[in-house]
C-alpha cells in the first residue's frame, strides 16, 4: 500500500483551464487526463488523498457529475481535505474522511505530516521535521524547505507520493517567516 497526494483537481472547471493555463482543451479533456494520470500511479490498494478543490464551477452543482468522478478514482481509500472550493455535494461523496486538516504518519518521519489546503507557517511537530502538504495557490508557489504544494499544476497534473514531496522539499528555500514562527526560546 502506498500513499499519494493530489490537490487543486478543479473537476469540471472550465475556467481554471484559462486561470492557471492548464494545456487542455475542454473541461472533459482535462478531466480525463487527471483520472488517467491518477490510474498510472494509484495502485487498486492504494490511499489516495485530495487536499481539497476537488471540483468546482458548475459541474460541482451537479450530484451525478460528482458521483460519477468520484467512482473513477483509484484506491482502496478516498480521503478529502476541505478547500475553498469543495462545497456540500463535495462533502457527501463517500470519501473515506473528510477534515479541514489531517495528520498523516507517511515517509521515514517518526511523526505525522500535516494536511491542509492552504499554506500554513507552522503545524504540529514542525519543529521536529514533520512537512506540511497544501494546494489552494495553484501554480504561484511550490512551498518553502518544510511545506510544499502539492497541487497538480505543479506536478505535472499527476498525484505524488511522500518520497517526491521530500525530494522537493530538500530544493526550496527556507520560509523567510519561520524563524518569526518557531523561534528557538519557549512560548510565555
Amino acid at each position: 500500500m502506498a500513499i499519494w497526494y493530489t490537490a487543486d483537481t478543479h473537476f469540471g472547471h472550465e475556467n481554471v483551464i484559462s486561470h492557471c493555463a492548464r494545456p487542455f482543451k475542454s473541461t472533459s479533456h482535462m478531466d480525463g487526463i487527471l483520472i488517467e494520470n491518477m490510474w498510472k500511479v494509484v495502485g487498486p490498494e492504494d490511499v489516495l488523498w485530495v487536499i481539497g478543490d476537488f471540483a468546482f464551477g458548475p459541474a460541482a452543482k451537479d450530484e451525478s457529475y460528482l458521483l460519477r468522478t468520484f467512482e473513477q478514482l483509484p484506491g482502496k481509500e478516498k480521503h478529502l481535505v476541505i478547500g475553498n472550493h469543495d462545497g456540500p455535494l463535495t462533502l457527501e461523496l463517500p470519501w473515506n474522511s473528510v477534515g479541514h486538516l489531517s495528520e498523516v504518519r507517511d515517509g521515514t518521519l517518526k511523526q505525522n505530516n500535516t494536511l491542509c489546503h492552504y499554506p500554513m507557517i507552522t503545524w504540529n511537530h514542525a519543529r521536529r521535521g514533520a512537512l506540511q502538504l497544501f494546494g489552494h495557490v495553484h501554480k504561484n508557489w511550490r512551498g518553502s524547505r518544510n511545506s510544499v504544494n502539492v497541487g497538480v499544476d505543479v506536478w505535472d497534473f499527476t498525484p505524488i507520493c511522500f518520497a517526491d514531496v521530500e525530494r522537493r522539499a530538500r530544493g526550496l528555500p527556507v520560509n523567510k517567516h519561520w524563524a518569526d514562527a518557531e523561534a528557538r526560546k519557549e512560548l510565555c
